[in-house]
């Protein structure tokens, strides 16, 4: 018995990792009603710290765990409602349990932009990959932020968390705006969501 157990000393490890990952899986699904989505209350839950799981977000988007690329669109949905930030480092958090992640970049990733319309004026509305949507404004302003030596394009969230503008959505944020060059010759895209006023240098 000693021997068997010698042969696998992370078994353990790795088994209670994923227990927690589909415990937060399975209370998820049974705190969602239907298909609608929704955001728990994370910033009036005060669980435990639970150490960290072999978690990882990649800055292209990509989720992976225990070194496997995690498919189902369904579980990262999940995953992503309770993504919680805590003094630089992420975690996925419920009652019970705060459980550290590790993410290269930021979580959330916006695939989709438009413009609605709310009270008689226009805003601009993102979409990310997890099918959350936000309206920017003051408390959900577009900035520019460098990563690895690329300036890049992001909106802020929710608890301290951003979504990176995609390529893609990000061209088409160019086509709502309108570029103007400043005195230095830099570019500078002009933007407008309801009162909001945006200069951003591409």
């Amino acid at each position: 018995m000693k021997q068997q157990l010698n042969e696998n000393p992370t078994k353990k490890f790795i088994n209670r990792d994923d227990r927690n990952l589909m415990n937060i899986a399975q209370y998820l699904k049974d705190g969602q009603s239907g298909h609608k989505r929704s955001i728990p209350p994370l910033d009036q839950w005060h669980p435990k710290h639970c150490g960290a799981m072999d978690l990882k977000v990649l800055a292209n988007g990509e989720w992976w765990h225990d070194g496997q690329l995690i498919k189902r669109q369904a579980l990262i949905d999940l995953f992503s409602t309770v993504l919680w930030k805590e003094d630089g480092k992420f975690y996925l958090k419920t009652p019970v349990e705060q459980i550290e992640i590790q993410v290269e970049d930021e979580p959330l990733f916006v695939n989709q932009v438009d413009q609605v319309e709310i009270d008689a004026k226009h805003y601009i509305q993102f979409t990310t990959t997890t099918q959350d949507l936000i309206i920017v404004d003051q408390e959900h302003p577009i900035f520019m932020r460098e990563y690895q030596g690329e300036l890049r394009p992001y909106v802020h969230v929710r608890f301290g968390i951003n979504a990176l503008i995609q390529r893609a959505a990000f061209f088409h944020l160019v086509e709502m705006g309108e570029l103007l060059e400043n005195e230095q010759g830099e570019s500078i895209l002009v933007l407008q969501s309801g009162d909001l006023h945006l200069q951003l240098g591409t």
